[in-house]
């Protein structure tokens, strides 16, 4: 059995909520719609006259394949920094501070990620490839599963604030 821990006092999924909702919305319906919606233009072939030619669209992919990198890289370590930010404003208020702030926090890296899917499509109707603009959908989706909240996270994001809270009170 687990020792117990300062965070096992508190409602994680209360804390976390909010901002997984929004991330599976951006993340996973969204990019799953514009899919869905590249896939019907596929099928019907409805979009069969691409803009950009053969040699110009590999080029076009490494340049998408490179931002989608720096996009998360950029998401990963926004991520990381939130263990460094002070996000509550005393011990009575961490459940409502923190989901408040982690979702303010976490909207623009679920943003980011979700660009990648945009990137996807965007690849999609400048080319006419399905498979790479599928591609685009699926590595941002599991770039999301990396930086979603999760309890483990949301724990360690408690035990972060609280000694923060500590550190700042005491000065």
């Amino acid at each position: 059995m687990d020792k117990p821990t300062r965070s096992d006092k508190y409602n994680l999924n209360y804390i976390m909520i909010k901002s997984l909702y929004f991330g599976l919305t951006v993340n996973i319906i969204g990019p799953g719609a514009l899919l869905f919606v590249c896939y019907y233009l596929d099928i019907n072939r409805q979009w069969s006259n691409p803009m950009v030619g053969y040699d110009n669209a590999n080029i076009l992919f490494i340049l998408i394949a490179v931002l989608s990198l720096i996009n998360f890289g950029w998401a990963l370590w926004k991520k990381s920094m939130l263990q460094k930010t002070l996000m509550v404003q005393s011990e009575e208020t961490l459940e409502e501070d923190l989901r408040d702030s982690l979702a303010i926090h976490l909207k623009p890296i679920f943003i980011v990620i979700a660009l990648v899917a945009v990137y996807g499509v965007g690849y999609y109707f400048l080319t006419g490839r399905f498979r790479e603009a599928a591609f685009f959908e699926i590595i941002s989706f599991v770039v999301f599963q990396f930086v979603r909240p999760r309890f483990g996270f949301i724990k360690k994001l408690i035990e972060s604030q609280l000694t923060l809270l500590k550190t700042k009170n005491t000065a």
